[in-house]
């Protein structure tokens, strides 16, 4: 089997099953019912164009089939699972949305860990999808809320799962500029992660030392918006990771800036510039060459 296909069988058996369809229906002016057998135990590949036809007898988009044929999971759902989280790093909630509304009914995500997945990411689309103005946080939150409850239902001693579900409540409170509400519950995410005997994935802690450090900048609290930036830093550096270590030197930067320290903040600022510049990131590097260009002129 190639590596391309490691998953084809599974998936398309799990589509099938879950769209009513007997394998001779499927088959059926397609291939062989023995054929379609081998097909869905990953023993024979499908050619791309009974690929498109699979997709169009199943109604599914055939790049979507490529991309959880892919995504390296052993079944349908947690390939499903890995796909929202790819789409999720990219911001893409129009894409994680379609996803969810399509599986939402399927009964392969019954399973009270599946329905807490697509609940949860359900309500971060329904609030970052609609405009600004339009936005029911109230309800968003409550949904959040709601997919903690189906594996935790009296809200202690979280797991991984459910404090990054938690930090989608602080990250919503943040942007509708709650900042204090976000910064107790940012907290309190961080006191539950030292409850866990690890983490599987470090950035979930990253990015609550992050929202934590911004929101603190917000209402004025840089100094203690500084401890937490080089927290991040610091954690970076020990994890040997990228991910967020511009934010945090950039956040530190405007800390030490808003403090009077215009040495550290020149001194922060080109150093997340450096950073940026590493990952391509023009965006966020011409702020900073802003910044940079501002405190010259001090």
């Amino acid at each position: 089997m190639s590596d391309t296909y490691v998953n084809i069988g599974e998936i398309l058996h799990s589509l099938r099953v879950y769209k009513g369809l007997e394998i001779n229906e499927l088959a059926d002016n397609i291939c062989s019912v023995e054929e379609l057998a081998l097909i869905e135990k990953n023993k024979q590949d499908p050619t791309i164009d009974q690929l498109f036809r699979f997709a169009e007898k199943l109604n599914v988009k055939l790049g979507d089939f490529f991309d959880l044929a892919s995504a390296g999971s052993v079944n349908y759902v947690s390939a499903v699972s890995d796909l929202i989280k790819k789409y999720k790093r990219e911001r893409n909630y129009y894409a994680i949305n379609e996803i969810v509304q399509r599986e939402k009914e399927n009964p392969l995500f019954n399973f009270p860990s599946s329905r807490q997945f697509l609940l949860w990411h359900e309500a971060i689309c329904l609030y970052y999808l609609s405009e600004s103005e339009q936005r029911d946080k109230e309800y968003s939150i409550q949904m959040l809320n709601e997919a903690i409850n189906i594996t935790n239902p009296l809200g202690k001693g979280l797991t991984e799962r459910e404090i990054e579900i938690k930090m989608a409540v602080a990250l919503i409170e943040k942007d509708a500029q709650n900042f204090e509400t976000a910064i107790t519950i940012l907290k309190e995410i961080l006191e539950d992660m030292d409850t866990l005997p690890g983490l599987t994935d470090s950035h979930v802690r990253l990015r609550a030392l992050f929202g934590l450090s911004q929101s603190l900048s917000r209402i004025g609290k840089y100094e203690e918006s500084l401890v937490y930036s080089e927290k991040g830093i610091e954690q970076c550096i020990n994890d040997e990771v990228l991910y967020l270590l511009g934010e945090f030197l950039y956040q530190a930067g405007l800390n030490y800036e808003n403090v009077g320290d215009l040495i550290m903040g020149r001194e922060y600022f080109t150093k997340s510039l450096q950073v940026f510049d590493l990952q391509k990131n023009e965006i966020l590097g011409n702020i900073v060459k802003a910044d940079l260009e501002n405190l010259s002129k001090l």
